[in-house]
């Protein structure tokens, strides 16, 4: 999509700080992070939310969640824990429409998620 900001991160028209990349998932810094460690990752397929994936992303977004194992690894969070996030539509906090995974780290989240 022409007007995503992600789908223009994800094609480098966007200057970002690029964490992982592989062929169909990126993963950066978000510029306003909620934590010291605060990692967006989206696939490369626009895909608004969880609502419009198909049959056919069921393995996209497995590859979504190894990313996700890699990065904490990369980023040594995998010890001490990090909080997963997927907002659906605007009522959930999704202010971007392209599926996006927040991870959360570097401190103590408590248990809370609101």
């Amino acid at each position: 999509m022409s007007d995503c900001i992600f789908c223009k991160i994800a094609n480098k028209e966007i200057n970002s700080d690029f964490v992982y990349e592989d062929d169909e998932i990126i993963a950066f810094k978000d510029i306003n992070p909620q934590a010291p460690i605060h990692i967006l990752v989206i696939p490369k397929k626009h895909i608004e939310s969880i609502i419009d994936l198909t049959d056919e992303d069921e393995m996209l977004v497995g590859k979504m969640y190894t990313a996700v194992r890699k990065i904490a690894k990369k980023l040594n969070i995998e010890e001490s824990g990090f909080r997963l996030i997927v907002n659906c539509g605007k009522d959930a906090g999704q202010e971007v429409p392209h599926l996006h995974f927040h991870i959360l780290a570097g401190k103590k989240l408590g248990t809370k998620i609101i």
